[in-house]
C-alpha cells in the first residue's frame, strides 16, 4: 500500500526516503543478512513497508515494518500518515510513542537518501535529495512497535527528529517561518549502543548531524495516467455470415373429402 497523501511537497521533515533494500549493502554497512529487494519500494512513503534494524537477544536483525508507527490502540495502517516522524522532545510523553520509548523499542532505519522540501524566493518549493557526501547510507534513529496479528508478527516504526534552526546546511529546508528539523542521523559506531542503552541514556543521541552532505533537486517522477484501450476493429479478412432465412410457414392441410349421403 502506498498512500501518497500530500498534494505538494510541503511536509514536516522527512516524509519520504530511499530505503536500503539490497542484501549486500545491508550486510556491509549494517551487519544484517537479509534482502528486501522484492518487499520494499524504491522510495518509502508513510504506511509503506520498509526495512528497519533492531536488537534481538543482543544480535542485530532486520525486519520489514510500516513507515509510520502504529500504537497498540491504533493499528489501522492509515494512522501511520500522522506518525512517521517522532519529535525527540516529546517521544517520551506523546501517547503514540511513549510505550515504545518506555520499553526501549529503538531501532536503526537504513536510508540511501532522504528527501526534504526547499523553498524558493517566490514561495514555490522543490523536492531535494540529501545524501552523505561519501555515498555511504544513513542510519536514522527510530522507535518501533511489534505485535502479532492472525499469527503473524508485524512491525511499524518512526524516524526521530531534532531541531536544526541553526544548522549550517539543513536549516535551508522547509517552509519559511516554520521550525527547521532534521532526522537523527547516527554514527555507525553508535548503532548498537543506541538500540541497547538504558532509556535514561538514549536522549544523549538526540543531536544534529554535522555532515558533510550532498544535496540536489530531484522532483518526483509524475505518474502516467493509464490510457483506456480503444475498441478493436474487426479483422479485414473476417467474413460475416448472413443470417439464416426464416422458413415460410407450411400451409394448413386441405379438409378431408366428404362422401355422398345417398
Amino acid at each position: 500500500m502506498n498512500i501518497q497523501y500530500l498534494t505538494s511537497y510541503d511536509a514536516p521533515v522527512c516524509s519520504n526516503y530511499v530505503p536500503v533494500t539490497d542484501g549486500d549493502t545491508l550486510l556491509a554497512f549494517f551487519g544484517v543478512q537479509r534482502d528486501f529487494s522484492g518487499e520494499a519500494p524504491p522510495e518509502a512513503y508513510p504506511t509503506d513497508l520498509a526495512p528497519f534494524i533492531r536488537l534481538v537477544n543482543g544480535q542485530r536483525t532486520a525486519d520489514a515494518g510500516r513507515f509510520g508507527l502504529l500504537p497498540p490502540w491504533r493499528r489501522e495502517v492509515r494512522y501511520g500518515t500522522h506518525t512517521y516522524n517522532a519529535r525527540s522532545e516529546t517521544v517520551h510523553s506523546l501517547p503514540s510513542y511513549k510505550e515504545s520509548w518506555r520499553y526501549g523499542l529503538r531501532c536503526v532505519i537504513p536510508a540511501k537518501a532522504v528527501y526534504e522540501p526547499r523553498y524558493n524566493d517566490d514561495g514555490s518549493n522543490e523536492r531535494w535529495r540529501i545524501e552523505k557526501e561519501d555515498g555511504t547510507p544513513f542510519g536514522v534513529a527510530g522507535v518501533y512497535t511489534e505485535w502479532v496479528e492472525n499469527g503473524e508478527e508485524k512491525f511499524s516504526f518512526s524516524m526521530l527528529t531534532v531541531n536544526c534552526d541553526e544548522h549550517a546546511f539543513y536549516s535551508q529546508f522547509h517552509a519559511p517561518g516554520k521550525e527547521k528539523r532534521m532526522p537523527v542521523f547516527l554514527d555507525p559506531e553508535d548503532y548498537d549502543t543506541w538500540m541497547s542503552c538504558p532509556v535514561r541514556e538514549a536522549a544523549g543521541f538526540f543531536q544534529q548531524w554535522p555532515g558533510p552532505f550532498n544535496a540536489f533537486a530531484e522532483p518526483r517522477t509524475p505518474r502516467v495516467p493509464k490510457v483506456p484501450k480503444a475498441p478493436q476493429a474487426p479483422k479485414a479478412d473476417a467474413v460475416t455470415k448472413p443470417p439464416k432465412p426464416t422458413p415460410a410457414p407450411k400451409p394448413p392441410p386441405p379438409p378431408p373429402a366428404q362422401g355422398d349421403l345417398f
